[in-house]
């Protein structure tokens, strides 16, 4: 059989011509989101200007705010401008806050972060495992328990739970904080440097304020990990049962090898590829979809800010927000796919 071999410096021009058709279709996709986003913006029944000038401002006052919004323009022409600022870095002014749109979401995303981040934890160290144990006692009482309990985890109502966690555990049994990030007698003490304040607290060695932070950030992060948790464990239990009928589990069991060494050193290994990209798709969904954890907890975080702005027809706001959001996703699917090169050998290109 003959073999066909690369001319020199094929290897390379493959490389460079898979890396242009990934950024042509992220640049594509994000267009696209913002165009969309845009389009539903502007047919939303809700006018940005009165947002402004108020119910009471007269017709001139109107009128020239409306100019100033650019409103007066065509639509694709309004897009077309958005789109020159967005190249210049300049996602427009907030009418929520008249700051910047950009310097708004670094002010409250590491809020988001340091809850999601938090919450994707406590989904992974219980769910993998969780769903591990339900795979390898597929039909007895102990996958029915777990398969009932991600159920529930995935179907009740996340604001419900929020609201229930704050009753019996910070009202009735006060054993976490209750709204907000940190007790108010060490708001502002503790000098921002992430906007994370577990780190920030931890980098200024104030200890107090650091406690203060686990105690506000345990129930909702709990909360976010037990919605996030339900769907890891579905997710691991599926793929490990579709290991675990495979031939070369039954030719390691019958050469003597130890349950758990069948189950962790070899069925498990085999799922890792597809767990990276079920947890990176439930941390995205966990960056972007914090709205209700964060309206219940009075969270100052990014899905408060994206909530707030669609409510006042705050265009600039939404949209910077919906960018940031198609960055996250675009950005997980981009890290997966290099760590899959790196755990599976047999996605590398020859």
């Amino acid at each position: 059989m003959s073999q066909i071999a690369l001319a020199p410096g094929a290897g390379s021009a493959v490389w460079v011509a898979a890396a242009i058709r990934k950024l042509m279709s992220v640049v594509i996709t994000l267009l696209g989101l913002l165009a969309l986003t845009f389009i539903i913006g502007r047919v939303m029944p809700l006018d940005p200007v009165l947002s402004i000038v108020g119910p009471d401002a007269d017709q001139s006052t109107y009128d020239q705010v409306y100019r100033q919004l650019g409103l007066d323009q065509p639509l694709l022409t309004q897009f077309w401008l958005y789109l020159k600022g967005l190249l210049q870095g300049d996602l427009g002014d907030a009418i929520l806050t008249g700051n910047a749109v950009v310097a708004d979401i670094v002010r409250v995303f590491p809020a988001t972060l340091e809850l999601a981040s938090v919450a994707i934890v406590v989904g992974a160290v219980l769910g993998i495992p969780l769903g591990v144990f339900a795979a390898t006692r597929q039909g007895r009482w102990q996958d029915q328990v777990v398969r009932v309990l991600s159920l529930v985890g995935y179907s009740t109502p996340i604001f419900w739970l929020g609201m229930m966690g704050l009753l019996v555990f910070y009202a009735w049994l006060n054993w976490v904080g209750g709204v907000g990030r940190i007790d108010l007698a060490f708001d502002g003490l503790v000098p921002r440097r992430s906007g994370m304040l577990l780190l920030d607290s931890a980098l200024a060695g104030n200890w107090e304020a650091f406690r203060s932070t686990i105690n506000h950030l345990l129930l909702p992060a709990s909360i976010l990990g037990l919605n996030s948790m339900a769907y890891i464990a579905r997710m691991t239990r599926s793929f490990m049962l579709a290991q675990l009928s495979q031939e070369y589990v039954l030719t390691a069991r019958v050469k003597g090898l130890s349950e758990r060494q069948v189950v962790w050193r070899h069925a498990f290994r085999n799922i890792l590829v597809q767990l990276l990209t079920i947890v990176a798709l439930a941390y995205g969904n966990l960056l972007e979809g914090a709205v209700l954890i964060e309206t219940v907890f009075a969270w100052p975080g990014f899905g408060r800010y994206l909530t707030d702005g669609l409510l006042l027809g705050d265009m600039n706001a939404v949209m910077g927000s919906v960018l940031v959001i198609g960055l996250i996703f675009i950005g997980l699917n981009l890290l997966s796919d290099a760590l899959y090169r790196v755990l599976d050998p047999r996605t590398r290109p020859a």
